[in-house]
């Protein structure tokens, strides 16, 4: 299934309580607030479910390289993968919105030399991911979204 911005898709947002009420804020504001995250950007990430194909929603720090975005699996440091990204690993066809701005894109995980140049630009944005990648023997992934229609 390609997602595609304002296709009339359903969306499922996060059960997390915080991150549903910040998905919730950035949404109807049409992406004039809740765009930050501990003084970190946020975007909202729509993708689809491995199991279930349906649409669902987060929010998630972003960082940039060049005109691409990219977005760390971190989990808090946790020693498995969060459930979007495997999501992502199955389904890369997702939906970005960036301030007020909805586009499609494919997300791509990154080499671990890709992730070795990139890596102090993320710590740089939100200093915890250096923290998170001490707390777990598993590499965090880092995940590159690509505008696609451009």
């Amino acid at each position: 299934m390609a997602l595609k911005p304002g296709d009339g898709s359903a969306v499922e947002i996060s059960p997390t309580g915080w991150v549903a009420e910040q998905a919730r804020l950035y949404e109807e504001s049409g992406g004039t607030k809740g765009t930050t995250l501990h003084g970190a950007p946020c975007l909202l990430l729509d993708y689809v479910g491995r199991r279930t194909g349906t649409v669902r929603r987060t929010v998630l720090i972003y960082g940039r390289d060049g005109d691409d975005y990219l977005i760390v699996a971190s989990k808090g440091g946790s020693d498995e993968h969060p459930l979007w990204y495997l999501n992502l690993v199955e389904q890369p066809d997702v939906s970005v919105r960036i301030g007020t701005e909805r586009f499609p894109a494919r997300a791509e995980t990154l080499s671990p030399e890709e992730k070795a140049r990139v890596w102090p630009h993320l710590v740089e944005v939100f200093p915890p991911y250096a923290d998170y990648q001490k707390r777990t023997e598993r590499d965090i992934p880092v995940v590159r979204l690509r505008h696609t229609d451009r």
